[in-house]
């Protein structure tokens, strides 16, 4: 029998979903499967509606090699799992004569831990284990949820969070799971057989596809455990939040209640002398976190240093003393054990590499109303690690509707260590940057509005202009307005003077779960929804309910964060423009986003305002407008409010 050919993989595949081929679908699916028999890498820009899940499935699937599949959102990950793949597997069976399997993997507190389920979890102040069910108040909500997934536990399969619905609070899931450091390990459970962490990666052993998130991807590339199974393909699919979630895996925190949970845990499993000393160095750095002020510490202050080299000497000891005693009167002391051994590792961890110090690191003070203040410590870049980690012995195809910035890849290549597109050389990776288009006409479908005429933005206090420009706004559109704000306070602001204003419901982000906010949103074409950072990026309501996409300001990086000032100051020093390199790619980054959510099927019309005159006045303005969806361009208010009124007007004709 001859091999099927890839359009006939991607016709299959495409009927069995009841879905139509696009062009871009095929570009993209022959750019995926030359790369993979290339041994080469691709950056695949491909818009909403293109359906990028089948364009770079067939071919992995083709190739018949395996591969893993990393995603950012959870939304994303069960489309794989539960609908694409299997469709997709069914529809390629006959043409390629074999089934292959897939299979999801997350990193080991995804899943409810039996062990500490059935033995509950180690206490922090006397000897011996407490009983999480007993102890919490079956009429309170952590009680009722621990005894729901009490229940959950004999009927699950697979022991996944994201599978237990509905969800539970962070808390009370911490008491049924466990981290990669504090699990016993399967050889010495009672429960190792029934474990679902192991029986998740076993399964992911044997699949041909595994399906996992950036953060275990990161964890896997980053800290050298290898926890991801050997594959010879990597798609990476919402890559544009790669370097962010990488940034996350590689960041390490201290405060004082981490360290004095690690001087509890610790302490009635080592000698009196080396808890002693653990508890004083804890006491020491708690005094001077009691000081702290927020912003970077170009260099680590001489108290705080000595303060760090006393946490890390003494967290040394403790661990040694750990793994040389023994104490048989403590219940279940392989679990007690472990836990402390992985609070006082992190500890020492993190003190070390503040204390040792290094160009690469930037460190900083933050202080949190509730929580207090917190030493952390981040890499300057993450390209090095990203390129070194990720783009040697597979082959790497990255995607999502926005990584040409700018008019071209470069900008993104550089974020993860790549070289500009078509460099030769020994030891650079070779890639190619291909943007697949969209099946959408954005010219027809959409405006791209800029309000020339406001003032710009300051840093402090609101804008009254800009306040009476949003409201005529949502008044011409009658209500179906998503409003993104670059700060919470922006968005809060902007609802409690439109209620004061508008008959049109409002929405805020943080009023409710943003699932339910999201759904209302969706069902009220009336209503508007303002909020800030997820907002940008996780909405998708096609139809009436959001023809008008407001952002209030261009989102640049605060000046005072200390992480992204750092990585524009490292850059101007290089002899690069800082700001567009750093400031300029992350604002261009979240508007290309933001004005994602505006079409998100053929039908949809509308608007996108942007109330920064920048965008129309600065010299980056052209970087950032070349980087959004190619939109309908003015900055004339009187047409935008004719357009959204005759917009709004046909919705209600159609009864929507």
């Amino acid at each position: 029998m001859t091999k099927p050919s890839l359009p006939e993989l991607l016709h299959a595949a495409v009927t069995s979903v009841g879905g139509v081929e696009r062009p871009g679908q095929v570009t993209m699916a022959e750019a995926v499967a030359h790369a993979i028999d290339d041994s080469s890498h691709l950056l695949v820009q491909a818009g909403t509606g293109t359906g990028k899940s089948l364009g770079y499935l067939v071919p992995a699937l083709a190739h018949g090699e395996r591969v893993v599949v990393a995603t950012a959102t959870l939304a994303l990950q069960r489309q794989l799992v539960e609908r694409d793949l299997p469709r997709t597997v069914d529809a390629l069976h006959p043409l390629l004569r074999r089934r292959p399997e897939f299979a999801m993997l997350k990193g080991r507190s995804n899943y409810l831990c039996l062990h500490r389920l059935r033995e509950g979890m180690p206490q922090e102040e006397d000897d011996g284990l407490f009983d999480q069910f007993e102890a919490a108040v079956p009429t309170s909500k952590l009680g009722q949820d621990l005894l729901r997934m009490r229940d959950w536990a004999d009927e699950t399969e697979t022991g996944d969070r994201d599978d237990l619905t509905p969800g539970v609070s962070d808390r009370a899931w911490s008491q049924v799971s466990v981290s990669s450091r504090e699990c016993v390990g399967a050889s010495k459970c009672a429960y190792g057989a029934e474990c679902f962490a192991e029986a998740a990666r076993e399964r992911a052993k044997l699949a041909e596809v595994v399906v996992t998130n950036h953060a275990l991807l990161a964890i896997d590339a980053i800290e050298g455990a290898p926890v991801l199974p050997q594959h010879e393909v990597l798609i990476v699919d919402e890559a544009h939040e790669l370097v962010s979630r990488a940034t996350g895996v590689a960041t390490g925190e201290l405060t004082p209640g981490q360290v004095n949970r690690a001087v509890r845990r610790a302490a009635k499993l080592v000698n009196e002398k080396a808890a002693d000393a653990l508890q004083t160095a804890a006491e020491g750095f708690e005094r001077l976190m009691e000081l702290a002020l927020p912003g970077r510490l170009e260099e680590i202050p001489e108290d705080l240093g000595f303060a760090l080299m006393a946490l890390r000497d003494a967290a040394r000891t403790v661990i040694s003393a750990l793994g040389a005693t023994r104490d048989k009167s403590v219940q279940d002391e392989d679990a007690v054990r472990k836990q402390a051994l992985a609070s006082v590792e992190s500890v020492h961890g993190v003190a070390e590499r503040i204390a040792n110090g290094s160009e690469w690191d930037v460190v900083w003070y933050e202080r949190h109303d509730r929580f207090g203040a917190s030493l952390r410590v981040a890499p300057l870049s993450v390209s090095g690690l990203l390129k070194e980690k990720l783009f040697t012995d597979r082959s790497v195809v990255l995607t999502s509707a926005t990584l040409k910035l700018g008019g071209d890849f470069n900008g993104v290549g550089a974020s993860l260590g790549l070289a500009p597109e078509g460099t030769e050389g020994e030891d650079i990776a070779r890639w190619r940057g291909i943007d697949v288009g969209s099946p959408f006409d954005y010219r027809k479908q959409g405006i791209l509005y800029v309000a020339r005429h406001l003032s710009a933005p300051g840093r402090e206090g609101t804008r009254g202009d800009m306040m009476d420009e949003l409201a005529e706004l949502v008044e011409a559109a009658g209500g179906r307005t998503l409003g993104l704000f670059s700060s919470m306070r922006g968005a809060q602001a902007a609802a409690e003077e439109l209620r004061g204003r508008l008959d049109a419901p409002i929405l805020l982000q943080g009023e409710e779960t943003l699932g339910e906010l999201i759904k209302a949103f969706a069902a009220d074409p009336k209503t508007c929804l303002f909020g800030t950072l997820s907002l940008w990026q996780g909405v998708d309501v096609p139809g009436p309910s959001s023809q008008l996409v407001v952002m209030d300001r261009i989102p640049f990086p605060r000046p005072d964060d200390p992480l992204m000032s750092a990585r524009q100051k490292a850059v101007e020093e290089g002899g690069g423009n800082g700001f567009m390199a750093v400031a300029a790619t992350h604002a261009a980054l979240l508007m290309a986003q933001g004005a994602g959510r505006l079409v998100r099927a053929t039908g949809d019309r509308g608007v996108v305002a942007v109330l920064d005159p920048r965008l129309a006045t600065a010299r980056y303005g052209g970087f950032l407008r070349a980087s959004l969806p190619d939109f309908w361009y003015t900055t004339d208010r009187n047409q935008v409010r004719r357009s959204l009124a005759t917009i709004d007007e046909a919705a209600r004709a159609e009864g929507r």
